[in-house]
């Protein structure tokens, strides 16, 4: 079977398959976080079609999510079975964690499929073809998880493998069409292998290495033990910098304070007198104001 055989017979069904998928995960992460009707449809639209509409816009040719009604209207299926499905809340955070992981990894390796399908049948080569369909499968998790104020996670280190299963499914497409093999149970196999690898790679944690310096990025900035004050009368070392000679000096003990009681009144803090006064604890009040009597040197007033 030709390649333009395997777009017309098993293209518009994988991709009908894998927009429903995409947006049952939009829809779970849209109920995670608690969003109204029209914020599930959104996040279903954008995770359904997200990948193909960028694509087709790659591509060149007038995306398919705004010229076939099936395209649109199978996120918004997806959204109110996800919405209104109270069996599926019933089942705990548990059965939203697997559903979510069964539906993205099974958008994951159709869009592989059905992407590095059509960019080769537009005359893409094989690294673009591979790539552009590894985009198509990420494109709609991605979108779906930024509208969430979500890291994605094709960006994030802590999560199983996302990018390899989408990589291999469009390896194995090219493979086939240069041996001649792309049929449509072939393209399903393909299919089939990167959903399964996805799926192993979260039963058995997989995930790709990163760089060893992150692991410890603060290895090279630990503190250093703080050198030993100088003896009194050693010459100061040389190699020591002034800053690390002065950093280990004592600081001046601030002046005590001793609390004198006054009849009446609440103790007050007085300075001892032998040590100087710190500039910092001196608090300059505003003389009482005086009568006209009192600034005319007279007596000041009583109470009658």
């Amino acid at each position: 079977m030709l390649i333009d055989d395997v777009n017309q017979a098993v293209q518009y069904t994988m991709d009908l398959i894998g927009i429903f998928a995409f947006a049952l995960s939009g829809g779970i992460l849209a109920v995670r976080k608690d969003f109204d009707i029209i914020g599930t449809v959104i996040l279903c639209e954008a995770a359904g079609l997200g990948g193909g509409l960028f694509r087709d816009l790659v591509i060149g040719v007038r995306p398919v999510a705004f010229s076939d009604l099936g395209y649109f209207l199978t996120p918004w299926a997806a959204a109110v079975i996800v919405y209104f499905g109270h069996r599926l809340h019933r089942g705990g955070t548990a059965l939203e964690s697997r559903l979510f992981d069964l539906g993205d990894a099974a958008a994951l390796g159709l869009f592989s499929v059905t992407g590095t399908i059509k960019a080769l049948s537009h005359g893409f080569n094989v690294p673009a073809a591979v790539t552009l369909g590894a985009a198509s499968a990420v494109g709609g998790g991605v979108l779906s998880s930024l509208l969430a104020l979500e890291v994605p996670p094709l960006l994030r280190w802590n999560t199983d493998l996302y990018a390899v299963p989408a990589l291999a499914g469009g390896v194995v497409v090219t493979l086939l069409q240069a041996a001649g093999l792309l049929n449509a149970p072939t393209a399903c196999a393909a299919a089939l292998l990167g959903f399964g690898l996805r799926i192993l790679a979260q039963r058995r944690r997989w995930r790709t290495p990163r760089s060893s310096f992150w692991r410890d990025p603060f290895a090279g900035l630990r503190l250093q033990r703080a050198p030993e004050p100088p003896r009194e009368g050693a010459p100061p070392d040389a190699s020591t910098s002034v800053e690390a000679r002065t950093a280990v000096l004592p600081l001046p003990e601030s002046p005590t304070l001793t609390l004198w009681p006054c009849h009446g009144r609440p103790a007050v803090p007085r300075r001892d007198a032998s040590r100087p006064p710190d500039p910092r604890l001196v608090t300059r009040h505003p003389a009482p104001a005086r009568s006209p009597r009192e600034r005319q040197g007279a007596l000041p007033d009583r109470p009658a």
